[in-house]
């Protein structure tokens, strides 16, 4: 990776985190990013759909995009690594840095989550991390 320039990642503010079905197919989503360890991560549901694919397949692809998920015509996309995150010390550096990068928004989306998993209306919040491989 000491040659491939990931600025782009570390300017967006949105990703689309692309995670594979079983059969394949891709499945992208609109996620904030921080930078965590020696790549990216980001905050997500237990029960989300890129953790039950992450549990199947760890290849995702990245790419900036807009709050609704799209990317612009000749974006940069970076194929990696992907992993749910286990540990809840590494959860809460990236809750932590999520709630820093993104100031009032996510200290307020984390808390309706939080409060939202105690009504059992959604499930707890976990994190995605991952490392880029390549440039696709």
């Amino acid at each position: 990776m000491a040659d491939i320039d990931t600025s782009p990642l570390d300017d967006a503010k949105y990703v689309a985190l692309t995670t594979y079905r079983r059969d394949g197919r891709a499945v992208p989503a609109p996620v904030w990013v921080v930078r965590h360890g020696d790549g990216w991560a980001c905050t997500t549901g237990a029960d989300s759909g890129k953790v039950k694919r992450l549990g199947h397949t760890s290849t995702i692809e990245v790419s900036p995009c807009d709050v609704r998920g799209r990317v612009a015509e000749g974006a940069p996309r970076f194929r990696g690594t992907g992993r749910v995150v286990t540990d809840e010390a590494e959860y809460q550096q990236v809750r932590l840095a999520v709630v820093r990068k993104y100031r009032m928004l996510g200290p307020l989306l984390i808390a309706r989550s939080k409060v939202s998993a105690l009504f059992g209306s959604r499930s707890a919040e976990t994190a995605v991390a991952w490392r880029i491989d390549e440039v696709v």
